[in-house]
């Protein structure tokens, strides 16, 4: 496998990586306890951390990356296993 492909890999799973750990561990004004600016909304965070957010996706996504990268070098799963759908019947005549 080239490393741009390794790369392309990663950066995808950081991306959903980030997207999903993003509402983790952050509370909003009320659950803080601390006043709403006028204008705030009720779901605003009042703790939002990007550097820790970016740490934790990046620390994931290379583990789903040399998960990735060590099922396509030893093929546990492959396109068999996970092929869900009844194979037609072979036409006769």
């Amino acid at each position: 496998m080239q490393i741009t492909s390794i790369l392309a890999i990663y950066f995808l799973f950081w991306v959903m990586s980030a997207f999903i750990i993003l509402p983790f561990g952050v509370r909003t004004a009320d659950e803080a306890g601390v006043e709403k600016v006028p204008g705030q909304a009720d779901s605003a965070p009042v703790n939002f951390r990007p550097g820790r957010v970016a740490l934790r996706a990046s620390v994931i996504a290379a583990v789903l990356t040399a998960l990735f990268i060590a099922n396509f070098t030893y093929g546990w799963i492959t396109v068999a296993d996970i092929d869900f759908l009844p194979k037609p019947p072979a036409s006769a005549g």
